[in-house]
């Protein structure tokens, strides 16, 4: 959790930077000044949901859980998303072809627990907060337009970042948190991570302010593929046959969701 807070804060006081750099506007927008309380109080729920909870879930499931195992589960934050984008957005309707995408993805997760002496049982440490933090990203994911009509998202990105990175620095350093070997490659290491942190939250967010939610959400179901294969190379875990289905199932929804009919 420190390393994550240290992860986060850095990447939001980035962005901020360049958001004064580029001479971004910091204050709430003209429809939402006279609402200060009620949006500082969304803004926050943003934070908490986008980088503070969602992170601490994150680490503390991967801690107790295999990378490529996480990395499918996930992958529910992306199905969550969809459906409830059909309940919050216009644009995002409910089709057969999404119910069909989702069900098949569902399926997917469902597949990694088929052989559970070799992919493990489910745990409340491991997967229980994997799955919390899911469902963390994917009611920030839909509170991310809302956070567009209260402020430039690109500020906004920065004041999650920044400050859900602080909220995680505070209980890290309570628990006893400490960084007792700093090396060359470890520093690498948090760099590359504020680099992805920086570039990709402020990419996604303004993708979803942009575009139906439930269409970009769909495809962080390729992470499940590129999580597993990464894990079992980078970490030397195990690739046991039920993540190569649920991997595909998984792929196999974004195509459901996303593919058109054929022009006639």
């Amino acid at each position: 959790m420190l390393f994550a807070g240290i992860r986060f804060f850095i990447s939001g006081i980035i962005i901020l930077s360049i958001a004064h750099i580029t001479h971004r506007s910091f204050g709430l927008k003209d429809g939402v000044k006279d609402k200060i309380l009620g949006s500082s109080l969304f803004l926050l729920a943003f934070t908490l949901l986008n980088t503070t909870l969602h992170y601490a879930s994150f680490y503390i499931g991967l801690s107790h859980s295999q990378g490529s195992r996480a990395a499918i589960l996930n992958s529910l934050s992306v199905f969550v998303t969809v459906l409830l984008a059909c309940l919050f957005f216009k644009s995002d309707k409910l089709t057969l072809r999404k119910v069909i995408g989702c069900a098949i993805g569902f399926t997917g997760i469902l597949a990694l627990n088929l052989s559970g002496g070799e992919s493990g049982s489910i745990t409340l440490l491991g997967d229980g907060l994997i799955i919390l933090n899911a469902l963390c990203g994917a009611c920030a994911g839909l509170m991310t337009r809302g956070v567009a009509k209260r402020v430039d998202v690109f500020v906004g990105t920065g004041y999650s970042l920044s400050i859900g990175g602080a909220l995680l620095l505070i209980p890290g350093l309570l628990m006893g948190g400490t960084l007792p070997c700093v090396t060359v490659i470890g520093i690498m290491y948090l760099l590359l991570l504020i680099g992805i942190s920086t570039i990709a939250f402020a990419l996604y967010n303004k993708l979803l302010t942009c575009n139906p939610v439930g269409k970009i959400a769909i495809w962080n179901s390729l992470i499940p593929v590129v999580g597993a294969v990464t894990s079992c190379l980078c970490l030397h875990e195990t690739f046991v046959w039920n993540y190569v289905v649920a991997a595909a199932l998984t792929t196999a929804g974004i195509y459901v969701i996303n593919a058109q009919h054929s022009p006639k």
